[in-house]
């Protein structure tokens, strides 16, 4: 009985998706200022980033269609994705990848999905998790535990700080602030996933001041919506150790 519901929903998902992938991806214009923040800090398609409020799910914007159906609604509703873009000084617009938000209103620790890109079923390229279900036949994405894997830079039950960056793959991430009188070479993140990189400082209490830094070029860590503006000008994230 699962199987043929499945095997159904899937067929007459297709259906409406074949539709829809004439039609290429719109640009979001209203949204919450910290999703707007993350979005534009998300430079191509990552594995899904996720924080306390959101999972982002993205994709190539070479893409004309991606839509993506989820098991909590027995894979019966295609979310299309939107168009994220950056802008240049002149006005000129670069796409910058596809993107679904999924706001986190369910308190569940696992979700398994699939996508449709340009009418065709498959799992999400940008992500390595995934989960074969003999019943069906089929992989399926999955993002595992969401609720309690550390997934965004926060203080520890070990006087540490966990410092998390989400990016391309094959990136080297290194982290400077004002507990290591802003040197960008004394500390790199390990990458410990696709695109996830990680470090952990034993800091003590008090308020600290950082970004991240490919090469020269300071980040903001995506994952820590505190921010603040140096004397400088310079936009830094911020850690509060007590």
């Amino acid at each position: 009985m699962k199987k043929n519901h499945f095997i159904k929903t899937i067929s007459a998902l297709f259906l409406l998706s074949s539709g829809l992938s004439l039609f290429s991806a719109e640009p979001i214009k209203y949204r919450p200022y910290e999703l707007d923040t993350i979005l534009r800090e998300i430079k191509g398609p990552t594995a899904p980033v996720i924080t306390d409020d959101y999972i982002i799910f993205t994709a190539d914007p070479k893409n004309r269609y991606v839509g993506i159906a989820f098991d909590f609604e027995d894979y019966q509703i295609i979310h299309p994705y939107k168009l994220q873009c950056s802008t240049d000084e002149d006005g000129n617009k670069t796409p910058q990848h596809l993107f679904y938000c999924y706001e986190r209103t369910h308190k569940i620790s696992e979700i398994k999905y699939r996508i449709v890109i340009d009418g065709l079923w498959t799992t999400d390229p940008t992500n390595p998790e995934k989960e074969y279900d003999e019943s069906v036949n089929l992989y399926f994405s999955k993002v595992s535990d969401a609720q309690g894997i550390i997934r965004n830079t926060e203080v520890t039950d070990r006087a540490t700080v966990h410092f998390i960056y989400k990016g391309e793959s094959g990136q080297t991430v290194r982290i400077a602030g004002t507990f290591c009188n802003w040197d960008p070479w004394i500390y790199q993140l390990k990458e410990t996933a696709p695109g996830f990189y990680e470090l952990e400082l034993p800091l003590a209490d008090g308020k600290y001041f950082y970004n991240y830094y490919i090469g020269l070029t300071p980040v903001l860590d995506t994952t820590n919506p505190e921010r603040t503006f140096l004397k400088d000008g310079r936009s830094v994230s911020v850690i509060q150790v007590k």
